[in-house]
């Protein structure tokens, strides 16, 4: 993907085969605004624009010079331009060129209350992100698909430019590129994106991007210790990975922050079997692993000036004769015995391996993220991620990144009395309590692994993939919470 900064000063004389430009709602009416040299399109256009979210208009400039067609599309009022109705904008402007059949679109940004900076990154991010699609394995075109896709942008913000707005522009772009590999490898199915699959790619990205990379192989998760992640693997035939990825990008003796994905290449449920239906869907489950490693590739693109580890536990969940068994007691990398109660209920007890491991590791801070529990859907739907930690001030710094980033969280308690659910008569804890609080238990659960680090716990089940897609998305994996991370560790950055 080719991303460009244009001056807006020469919107009128940049040849191109699209210019999107947003038409707000002001008390029923669409309203324009000034493009130097094109108001004659935009009158000539006027009786059919709409401010309404959504609208969109193709009008054929007539131009023997600059843009062949100007693209205008509703964003609404005024009030609600933020970055997320950026990327949105930036996202239906890309549609709009795939509805042409044409490879290139430039996306005029308005500024509104925005910095040129955020408006020229929020744009970015959402054509990169827009003009993503998975048709590796596809012999031949969707019938339905634009055979076309767009592999140009031109970000022109009205009013800025300079070296700011510049690297706002590379930075979108390295975030929407790692947020674009997580959803590669989400969307690859469990016989392709297996563990060793996941850890070939972690290597091949590291290379190319200069991370520093470490695949445990089966012999070495068992010197590790990492019974937990083995005894969710004894019921597949393939081996378990964990995958260790590093950035230094901060002082030598600076601790590091880890970043823990949830890497569960097919989810059948174990034992405890899940229902036929949807469970084509349990690709996803490695959804939080995928995001770690985009998030990884976007900071080390960027150059962020951090000391960051991400740790991606990875194995299947299948169930053979020797699979784990409801009522098996099993051991923990940090000592604590487990009475498996569901065999489905697998994400949290590879995460306790993980967590154990960046505790032991002397880590200043922890940000988990899974697919954890169908629970979260039922609390917050498919429009926002639950947050929990054992640190206010860490939680707040998480949720308003989301916030920035267009990846929304909402917080939810772990207060004492939800523990009591996981008490066991025969083992330290069980690794599921009652229904109520599912999402809360399942945090509660990993907690007894993170000691007296600084942690949060990111339940992504409701957002991570899914049909109903925002402009800037396809069905399917989303990539969910890539730019959250890179956003959070970036604000922990600076």
């Amino acid at each position: 993907m080719d991303v460009r900064l244009v001056p807006a000063r020469e919107i009128a004389k940049t040849p191109t085969p699209l210019l999107a430009v947003a038409v707000y709602e002001e008390k029923g009416r669409a309203v324009v605004p000034e493009l130097a040299g094109l108001d004659d399109v935009a009158r000539g256009a006027r009786e059919d624009l709409r401010g309404r979210v959504g609208h969109v208009v193709i009008v054929n400039t007539g131009l023997e010079k600059g843009p062949r067609r100007v693209a205008f599309i509703g964003v609404g009022p005024r009030a609600a331009w933020d970055a997320e109705a950026v990327r949105r904008f930036a996202g239906r402007a890309v549609r709009a060129a795939e509805s042409r059949e044409l490879s290139a679109v430039s996306i005029h940004v308005q500024l509104g209350d925005l910095s040129p900076s955020v408006a020229a990154q929020s744009a970015t991010e959402g054509g990169v992100l827009a003009a993503w699609r998975f048709t590796e394995l596809q012999t031949s075109q969707d019938e339905d698909a634009a055979s076309t896709p767009v592999t140009a942008i031109d970000v022109i913000v009205a009013g800025a430019g300079g070296k700011p707005v510049a690297e706002a522009v590379r930075v979108g772009k390295a975030i929407a590129d790692g947020q674009n590999f997580a959803r590669t490898l989400q969307n690859r199915p469990g016989n392709i994106a297996t563990p060793q699959h996941l850890g070939e790619q972690a290597k091949k990205m590291a290379k190319e991007v200069g991370l520093e990379v470490e695949v445990f192989d089966k012999k070495r998760i068992v010197k590790e210790r990492m019974h937990a992640l083995l005894a969710v693997n004894q019921g597949s035939d393939i081996e378990p990975r964990f995958i260790v990825l590093r950035h230094r990008g901060g002082k030598a003796k600076e601790k590091f922050v880890a970043i823990v994905g949830k890497g569960l290449t097919f989810d059948a449920g174990g034992i405890s079997i899940k229902p036929a239906a949807g469970m084509e869907e349990m690709k996803y489950d490695m959804s939080g692993g995928a995001a770690v490693m985009g998030a990884m590739r976007a900071i080390a693109e960027i150059g962020l000036p951090l000391n960051v580890v991400g740790l991606i536990p990875s194995t299947e969940n299948l169930l053979n004769g020797r699979a784990v068994k409801p009522g098996d007691i099993i051991q923990t990398r940090g000592g604590k015995t487990v009475d498996v109660i569901n065999t489905d209920a697998e994400g949290r007890l590879i995460l306790a391996d993980a967590l154990d491991y960046a505790k032991g590791i002397g880590v200043a801070a922890i940000v988990d993220l899974a697919t954890l529990t169908g629970s979260v859907v039922v609390a917050l739907g498919h429009h926002a991620i639950a947050v929990l930690g054992s640190d206010e001030e860490l939680i707040k710094s998480v949720q308003d990144a989301g916030e920035r980033a267009g990846e929304r969280c909402w917080p939810l308690p772990l207060w004492a009395e939800y523990r009591k659910q996981l008490k066991s008569d025969v083992a330290d804890m069980m690794n599921v309590g009652s229904r109520p609080g599912g999402t809360i238990t399942a945090a509660w659960f990993l907690r007894e692994f993170v000691g007296d680090v600084p942690w949060a716990h990111l339940d992504i089940a409701g957002t991570a993939y899914g049909n109903e897609p925002q402009p800037y998305q396809r069905k399917g994996g989303y990539g969910v919470p890539t730019r959250l991370l890179v956003e959070w560790l970036r604000g922990r950055a600076a």
